[in-house]
């Protein structure tokens, strides 16, 4: 059982939250690279760990992350205007570099008391896999900059979507580790099927098997931890087993088992306490799946399921559009796509739920290992110890999940593994 003083270590990311300072020891995504594609173009707000900010891409090509809020007068730098390679609040005309050095402060007279060498709030910014990076922890602690294990080459077609979720980010990435519950809640997409493994078209993802209780199997890693939802098959149910490997990337990231076009990732970033994006990524090498065509799937598209800042039309207070008459012809919940069907429950549970009212059974194991595993982290930077990354670990390239049905003589854990791999978990 989670104690309510062990819920707000896990929950709580704003400012000098323990689970915070975790977060802030990583490079955490400020937004898609697609939004701010060209230069001199809008600046994008994006809120992180409870900051506000603004990322722009300069007349020269380059990316800045700054505090939102003019350091002059507190205007926000949104408005601004973005061009001549800089950022220039509209209020009184500073202007800014991507690194927060103020270039120009045209209302203050020659001999002011302002100084020019003055900088704003910025963090470092790296780009990559789709998304725009950024740094907000220490300098002298920062990590060296990875790509994500979907950007594995150069022309790996990569399709993300992007919504906003108003609850706490923990019970989000639960929901994202929660093998389980796709037996149910997502039933009617993920259907059990004659097939040979899990497949993917326009609009289901069948799969080999009816067995709705898995049986769970756990391993901790350098990372974070894999986990194997093992069930049996529709087809050699007596020699074989259909199993799915999830991992969960610390601190907000989880690779999910893939099917037959494309692999897929999730990140389950806090805005604040109470407000997480969710980014759903499908990518391969050679398949893979259009961006626009990823977004119809999961009813995620600008301006028809989403507004322009990926806030949902479904929602708990119109009870996420769900249709009664649906349900009664087949559709297990509903809901239109498997996002909103998981923010349905997630924001359902309240914007922090409380753990401590929880009961677990056997299904639950990767979602009690999360718990463990980050509120062990929480209570080392709370208590004044210095939490390392660790020395011997896997690139994130090379970190793989895995779904297909093996002999019942498999060990799972060697699945999408190499020998040398697993020296280092």
């Amino acid at each position: 059982m989670v104690t309510r003083e062990d819920n707000e270590l896990l929950t709580r990311v704003v400012g000098d939250a323990p689970m915070g300072r975790i977060m802030r020891r990583h490079w955490l995504p400020a937004c898609m690279s697609e939004e701010v594609r060209e230069r001199d173009a809008a600046p994008v707000r994006t809120r992180m760990l409870g900051e506000d900010l603004v990322v722009f891409r300069d007349s020269d090509g380059r990316l800045g992350v700054l505090g939102e809020h003019c350091p002059h007068r507190r205007a926000s730098l949104a408005f601004g205007r973005n061009e001549e390679g800089g950022l220039r609040c509209l209020y009184h005309g500073w202007k800014f570099d991507v690194d927060g050095t103020l270039l120009d402060t045209p209302c203050e007279p020659e001999g002011g008391r302002l100084k020019v060498e003055r900088r704003h709030k910025s963090y470092p910014v790296r780009e990559a896999g789709g998304f725009v990076w950024t740094y907000m922890g220490a300098k002298d602690e920062m990590p060296e900059f990875e790509p994500p294990n979907w950007a594995p080459t150069p022309d790996t077609r990569i399709s993300i979507v992007k919504m906003h979720t108003p609850c706490n980010w923990a019970q989000v990435l639960e929901g994202s580790i929660d093998s389980a519950h796709s037996s149910s809640l997502h039933s009617s997409i993920m259907r059990p099927m004659d097939v040979d493994g899990a497949k993917a078209t326009e609009e289901l993802w069948p799969r080999p098997s009816t067995d709705t209780a898995p049986r769970m199997r756990f391993q901790p890693t350098s990372f974070g931890f894999r986990y194997a939802a093992v069930r049996t098959p529709n087809a050699n149910a007596a020699t074989h087993d259909y199993v799915r490997i999830t991992l969960f990337v610390a601190p907000f990231t989880v690779i999910i088992p893939p099917n037959d076009q494309y692999k897929l990732a999730q990140m389950l970033f806090p805005i604040d306490d109470e407000n997480t994006m969710f980014y759903f990524i499908a990518w391969h090498e050679t398949k893979g799946i259009e961006q626009e065509a990823w977004r119809k799937f999961c009813y995620a598209r600008v301006g028809i399921d989403l507004d322009e800042n990926y806030r949902k039309i479904r929602t708990l207070e119109n009870r996420f559009l769900q249709d009664r008459a649906a349900m009664k012809n087949g559709d297990f919940t509903g809901i239109k796509g498997i996002p909103a069907q998981d923010m349905a429950m997630w924001e359902s549970m309240g914007p922090i739920t409380d753990r401590s009212d929880d009961n677990l059974g056997l299904s639950d194991v990767a979602v009690i290992q999360f718990r463990r595993l980050m509120i062990a982290a929480a209570r080392r930077v709370r208590d004044g110890e210095t939490v390392h990354a660790e020395s011997r670990r896997i690139p994130k390239l090379k970190l793989s999940s895995f779904e297909g049905i093996v002999p019942k003589t498999t060990d799972w854990r060697t699945l999408a593994v190499s020998a040398e791999e697993l020296k280092l978990t």
